[in-house]
């Protein structure tokens, strides 16, 4: 498996309750932007909150962010990197994996056995795990071999850091409009 473009998912959370906010960066394997792509703020109504219970948050990332976005884009990506381990429900929705990058202490999710430990770490000290659903577990090894290999050249969870400034720069955009 040859990884030639990434998408980076992420949400942003608004501040005084404004809601949560979806973005994805679409790049090559050199992490230069292709393609971004945000929503809207998505607020859920007490109405909502009470209907939807535990899996509220889970629903907006899955169904209300990450499906949208992945339509939405032109780009044909080879793989699709989260730090939320909700985004990881997206790998049942479509045929792109969706693979979760976290330190250890963050713990791991409930979607997969059998974390792959990544060469780079994410924070400076600890180790840097990869994660996907049991969908696509069995392709792990060879993902997280293709992911050490562009580590080896760019700080692979920069993006992430250019996803919540490029959010924030949206917001304050509309805000002032």
């Amino acid at each position: 498996m040859e990884i030639a473009k990434l998408a980076f998912l992420e949400t942003y959370a608004l501040e005084e309750n404004a809601g949560i906010m979806g973005a994805i960066l679409v790049t090559d394997a050199d992490t230069k932007p292709l393609e971004f792509r945000v929503t809207a703020p998505i607020k859920p109504t007490s109405f909502q909150k009470t209907l939807y219970g535990d899996v509220l948050l889970e629903h907006i990332l899955v169904e209300l962010i990450s499906v949208p976005l992945l339509n939405a884009i032109n780009e044909q990506v080879d793989l699709i990197i989260v730090k939320d381990p909700f985004f990881l429900g997206a790998n049942n929705k479509q045929g792109i994996r969706v693979v979760r990058v976290y330190n250890e202490e963050d713990g791991q999710s409930r979607a997969s056995s059998k974390p792959e430990a990544l060469t780079f770490s994410a924070n400076g000290s600890g180790k840097t795990l990869l994660e996907t659903s049991k969908k696509f577990e069995t392709e792990l090894a060879a993902i997280k071999d293709q992911i050490n290999k562009l580590a080896e050249h760019r700080n692979f969870l920069e993006p992430f850091e250019r996803l919540k400034l490029a959010c924030e720069q949206v917001h304050q955009q509309k805000s002032i409009e």
